[in-house]
């Protein structure tokens, strides 16, 4: 090659290069500067970051705020709204943006969950309260997606059931515990926002529950799963609550089926239900309706709301279920577990339930806490019921 053909091509080449590199910066510049959101202090307290160089207004909303409540972020010169929240308490939360008055994702963060039709990402504080929600080195159970007919419901239905660590290998036969999710969630719910699949795992790895098989149903009795698999149907949680139908084909069609199809312990020491707030509602109609089908019983955050117009309908057959079969219950339960909020909406319910109970000198637990009607409380009151079941 001439002296003249190669300085043309090293021409060539260094024009290429000039030109892919400005190909190169015109990108970065378009997509702006790499921030990190969302960026935990050795403190836990949080900074929130968002690059958008033509907004006008953007917020952050928590679950670990009051109703309504947002934080404002600043826009620095780059273009880069930020935010930083004070010291949280080790646990896992939840948050969006809001942009412009629209509530966005935050495109930085990989881990989200969903909530009925609402989508959120999550943040995980760490510390020792926090650890059993956390993916641990321990021993992993099984999440199987299963699809089973309800003739009460006239669909074919599907539902999340948790296998202990070890199942797949042994011979053994395990207790079960039927765990109902709250209004305008569905089978997903507490597994991907109540993290119900590590909480067993720790827990039963730190011999602090025993191996269960937990089964996680969709109580939304018009639906045939989750509406992010199937033609949608609308999670009507007023209906949902409204109706005994659910209740009536957990018994006639979900516990016929998993004592079927899995090797459990099919009799009532070995049966537990509980549910946070409609599945609180479930939790009851099924146990005082079937009085001897289940040992252990969770109410999640719902009591007996009475004085309620929005919820008297619902209140009255289930008042009466009580004033029927509180006696015969109390035959026959081990554990009745019940756990609220102090600023929980329901917070005052909870206590005409208690009332109720402490007239009728039937022995229960109580698991007052803070906070309210939030999964933060939920993923908590599982935490400390699992491992009482089963004695």
């Amino acid at each position: 090659m001439s002296f003249k053909s190669i300085k043309t091509t090293l021409i060539a080449l260094a024009g290429l290069f000039i030109f892919t590199a400005s190909q190169a910066q015109e990108i970065q510049r378009r997509r702006g500067p790499q921030v990190v959101s969302p960026e935990i202090a050795g403190d836990n307290s949080v900074t929130f970051r968002l690059y958008s160089e033509d907004a006008k207004s953007v917020k952050v909303n928590g679950s670990w705020m009051g109703f309504g409540e947002n934080a404002e972020m600043t826009k620095n010169e780059e273009g880069v709204w930020s935010v930083k929240i004070d010291q949280l308490e080790p646990s896992m939360y939840h948050y969006n943006f809001i942009l412009d008055g629209v509530s966005i994702l935050d495109p930085r963060n990989p881990q989200a969950m969903r909530d009925g039709t609402r989508y959120a990402n999550t943040l995980l504080i760490p510390g020792e309260t926090s650890e059993v929600f956390q993916v641990n080195d321990v021993p992993h159970g099984t999440i199987e997606k299963v699809w089973y007919d309800s003739p009460t419901l006239k669909l074919n239905r599907r539902m999340y059931v948790y296998t202990p660590p070890g199942y797949a290998s042994s011979k053994e036969k395990y207790p079960v515990l039927y765990l109902l999710h709250g209004g305008g969630g569905d089978e997903d719910a507490w597994t991907s926002l109540g993290r119900a699949n590590y909480i067993l795992d720790n827990l039963i790895a730190e011999g602090k529950a025993k191996p269960m098989i937990v089964v996680m149903t969709n109580g939304n009795p018009n639906q045939k799963a989750a509406i992010t698999e199937t033609e949608p149907e609308p999670t009507n949680a007023a209906f949902a609550m409204a109706s005994d139908q659910f209740p009536v084909s957990l018994v006639n069609d979900v516990v016929p089926y998993i004592e079927s199809h899995f090797r459990v312990l099919a009799n009532s020491s070995n049966r537990a239900v509980a549910g946070l707030s409609m599945g609180c509602l479930h939790t009851q109609i099924v146990s005082l309706n079937n009085p001897e089908m289940f040992k252990y019983m969770g109410l999640f955050s719902l009591g007996l709301h009475p004085d309620d117009n929005n919820l008297k309908d619902i209140m009255k057959p289930l008042i009466a279920a009580y004033d029927k079969n509180l006696k015969t219950l109390q035959k026959n339960y081990k554990l009745f577990y019940v756990a609220c909020g102090t600023e929980d909406f329901v917070y005052d319910g909870v206590q005409n339930l208690r009332k109720k109970l402490d007239d009728n000198n039937f022995e229960y637990i109580y698991n007052e806490t803070g906070g309210g009607h939030t999964w933060a409380n939920w993923r908590d009151y599982l935490t400390d019921f699992t491992p009482r079941l089963f004695k």
